[in-house]
């Protein structure tokens, strides 16, 4: 189960997992109504051009608006999105049991932004149980996008809709997140029912 932000590198790490065989289906996390119901097209558009690598897939598209709302108004500012990508671990975690996958598979990239520095992946791998692949780990941005170009996901990646990661991001977000602290400030959460409803909320999309 791939996590597709609609960026240039989850569409790029997807490719390298069905390029050994695997079938990937896909799960997205929006922010709706504070992104726009473009950003959702873009996201089916991308899951459809990568579906000529493997054919019929599913895309499960999670409302996350409330998530982060309680994320904003309960939590430190600074772990926001260390938060952010537990929630979502544990909530395609849930979908991938349901979905029978087997793993999930991240376009996070080592140090590239403040949530994928060692310590902040640390904090996130801990949320859940389930394998994560990461197969962009060690690459840089500019294999990455001659990468999507080559399998023709660029042009997509590129259309200017935000996702939920650019909503309510703090200014100074933690880079070396210690487990502790994001377990205390997850306490204040009611995590369980947070990740049973977004499941329950979700949309599935299929791609053929």
């Amino acid at each position: 189960l791939a996590l597709l932000s609609g960026g240039i590198d989850s569409p790029v790490a997807a490719y390298y997992i069905l390029k050994r065989g695997a079938r990937v289906d896909f799960i997205h996390f929006h922010s709706l109504p504070y992104t726009s119901k473009a950003s959702n097209e873009k996201v089916l558009a991308l899951a459809q051009e990568l579906s000529k690598f493997q054919g019929r897939a599913k895309v499960f598209m999670v409302p996350f608006a409330k998530i982060q709302e309680q994320i904003v108004l309960k939590c430190p500012e600074k772990l926001r999105v260390v938060l952010y990508r537990r929630l979502m671990m544990k909530i395609a975690e849930e979908v991938a049991k349901k979905s029978k996958c087997l793993a999930l598979v991240t376009g996070e990239v080592l140090s590239q932004v403040a949530s994928q520095t060692l310590e902040n992946i640390f904090v996130t791998n801990d949320s859940i149980s389930l394998p994560i692949f990461r197969p962009l780990i060690g690459f840089d941005k500019i294999e990455i996008i001659k990468k999507s170009q080559e399998i023709g996901t660029y042009e997509t990646s590129i259309l200017p809709h935000e996702d939920c990661c650019t909503r309510f991001v703090p200014k100074h977000p933690e880079i070396k997140a210690k487990l502790f602290e994001v377990e205390v400030a997850e306490e204040k959460l009611k995590v369980e029912e947070l990740v049973k409803e977004a499941v329950e909320s979700m949309e599935i999309k299929v791609i053929k």
